[in-house]
């Protein structure tokens, strides 16, 4: 990230611009992910889908079938390995830690990792063709947070690794819905459910089972600072090093008129994200892209100082109850984890 003065600065007076370039070149694990690998994931022993997981994706890596049997004992005959693994599992599971793990793992200059968000907005940067060049022959695709609000996105990103699957380029996505459920309850056009039943059988679905990690060490719920308290908090990380300060409500207007794949740009150099009476939300709209600036915020591990309603609070019991909960609950999860940071 570029570095910014330090003091009080404003999101709501950012207008980030992001080039076709700087989108690829940030095509690279998270900073917490910087060093991820399969040696620092630990598998809960109480899920050995975790292991199993662990085991089977360590093959993927190498382009090789899990080890079977002991020294003597004749190798059974395993499936040939599918051009991609689909990590399907709930929040804090560690998906984000394997499918960074796969990264680091795999021998190759030309990878890319990204969120699905991402690579849609290269698409919309460079054009599709010019995307499809770019990534034609690289080893390695990682694509987070593999998610469906859009079927016209859905069916680019898809029509995408189509191409780039018989080219060699191996897959890896991680998503809280196996592939084939993909878009269930929301969209039936049957171009796209094609679209995604094409995409399924070049994935490998592995189950990974668990609790959220980020709410093993606190209360479960997210912090809330009083008026006074939060002045301090701001005061405090500002002589430190750059705090933002911003209304919710301000905020949330501003996001509307920031492209998502830009979010990541509002937080440059930021050290604290500080917002004021926090309300909740009753446009589904700006609940979705609040949730993926929360996204952004927890990939770039940024802490979140709030006034008002509890953060984990701020989507209502109909939104959770929509075809979005689990969208909603991965943000829940993450906002909890930012406030207690």
């Amino acid at each position: 990230m570029n570095s910014a003065p330090g003091g009080i600065v404003h999101l709501c007076d950012r207008t980030p611009q992001v080039s076709g370039a700087e989108m690829v070149a940030a095509l690279v694990p998270p900073p917490q992910f910087d060093t991820a690998t399969f040696e620092t994931y630990r598998a809960d022993a109480h899920y050995p889908s975790q292991q199993q997981a662990k085991d089977l994706l360590m093959a993927f890596s190498t382009g090789t079938a899990p080890a079977r049997g002991g020294l003597f004992r004749r190798a059974k005959k395993v499936p040939e390995l599918k051009p991609g693994v689909y990590l399907d599992g709930g929040f804090g599971v560690g998906k984000t830690h394997l499918l960074a793990a796969i990264y680091h793992a795999v021998p190759a200059r030309r990878k890319y990792f990204g969120s699905f968000i991402e690579y849609t907005a290269l698409v919309g940067a460079l054009g599709y063709q010019k995307t499809v060049e770019l990534f034609r022959g690289a080893a390695l695709l990682c694509i987070d947070e593999f998610e469906l609000d859009d079927p016209g996105d859905t069916m680019v990103m898809t029509r995408l690794l189509g191409e780039l699957v018989p080219g060699g380029t191996r897959l890896a996505a991680t998503s809280n819905t196996p592939p084939n459920a993909l878009g269930e309850g929301r969209f039936a056009a049957q171009d796209f459910l094609r679209e995604i039943h094409a995409m399924a059988a070049s994935f490998q679905t592995v189950r990974i089972d668990g609790t959220d990690y980020r709410q093993r060490a606190i209360d479960g719920h997210a912090r809330v600072w009083d008026p006074a308290s939060y002045g301090a908090a701001i005061e405090e990380a500002g002589a430190g090093g750059t705090v933002s300060d911003d209304p919710f409500a301000g905020l949330v207007a501003h996001l509307a008129s920031v492209h998502p794949s830009r979010y990541i740009r509002l937080l440059d150099g930021v050290d604290v994200i500080g917002l004021r009476e926090v309300a909740q939300f009753d446009d589904q709209s700006a609940a979705l892209r609040f949730v993926a600036f929360v996204d952004r915020a927890y990939d770039a591990q940024v802490p979140i100082r709030a006034t008002g309603l509890p953060l984990d609070d701020v989507f209502s019991e109909e939104m959770l109850a929509g075809g979005y909960r689990k969208k909603y609950l991965r943000a829940i999860s993450r906002l909890v984890a930012l406030t207690h940071s």
